[in-house]
């Protein structure tokens, strides 16, 4: 029985292309690929995850690098707007809120650099995990084992019951290769059927919000339950025009009304339900 997802960021939490991202930029594969070779896929990138050299020492790199073979200008370009690459995948986000409402514990391994983590960390999300592994941090990158093992070691997880998601085939093998279910990482709809296939169940992510915040009653067809009786009169008063000559204007709802409808609004925000509530 499953009891740990483990997650790579960048590709699988984090969107995190490169390839498409020099191809919108240069759209020449002869550039494209001397400049990934250069940067994303250079010595210098991969210390940069391990920790073993700061993010100007690998800048300045590999800019020398790129005057070598004429290429300064494409690897200035990489340096200044790569990170607007970096996109928050709200479809990995949603599965890993269910995955927490069934019971899941959440974890993130994964090859980054220092700075980078730092805004990883400050994004809404990342409270979902119950802890991680960065490689900066350990200075060990994956697939090495010893990272995989760091892991398991620091939060007792067990191997059996642990799944490993990530989006390269290399990374996804060494973890099956040490007992962890590994899953390939390539889109959302594969993800969910690998995660059917290992028995988990993602439970309705709305319908279990509204639950837990005790908003959002609905009828026995499906339809939004009525409104308190004191919130009718309150609706039906205010739509006269005016008052009745020798009658009290109508009582003000009760703090509990007001209270029920902010609680519903928030259920209705937490499900990712930007519409206005139904008047």
């Amino acid at each position: 029985m499953y009891k740990n997802i483990i997650f790579d960021l960048g590709g699988v939490v984090i969107d995190f292309n490169p390839r498409d991202f020099l191809l919108d930029y240069f759209m020449n594969k002869t550039a494209e690929d001397a400049v990934y070779d250069l940067t994303f896929g250079s010595k210098e990138w991969e210390d940069l995850d391990a920790g073993l050299i700061t993010r100007a020492a690998a800048n300045r790199i590999m800019l020398e690098n790129a005057a070598q073979v004429g290429r300064t200008f494409e690897v200035q370009t990489v340096i200044d707007e790569w990170e607007k690459i970096l996109h928050t995948k709200r479809s990995t986000v949603k599965t890993m809120m269910q995955l927490k409402l069934a019971g899941y514990h959440l974890y993130y391994l994964s090859n980054i650099a220092a700075d980078t983590m730092e805004h990883i960390r400050e994004r809404e999300f990342f409270p979902l995990f119950d802890g991680g592994i960065a490689s900066c941090d350990v200075h060990v990158n994956k697939p090495d084992p010893k990272i995989y093992t760091l892991l398991m070691q620091k939060y007792h997880l067990v191997y059996e019951e642990s799944i490993f998601v990530d989006d390269s085939r290399a990374n996804a093998q060494a973890a099956y290769n040490l007992g962890i279910t590994g899953i390939l990482y390539k889109n959302k709809k594969s993800f969910n059927r690998a995660l059917e296939r290992c028995g988990i169940q993602l439970p309705d992510l709305r319908a279990a919000l509204q639950q837990r915040c005790g908003g959002g009653r609905r009828g026995a067809e499906g339809g939004r339950a009525p409104p308190p009786a004191s919130s009718r009169r309150h609706v039906s008063t205010r739509s006269r025009r005016q008052v009745r000559p020798g009658k009290p204007p109508a009582a003000k709802p009760t703090p509990k009304s007001r209270n029920n409808n902010r609680t519903t609004k928030k259920c209705r925000q937490a499900a990712g339900d930007s519409s206005p509530p139904k008047r």
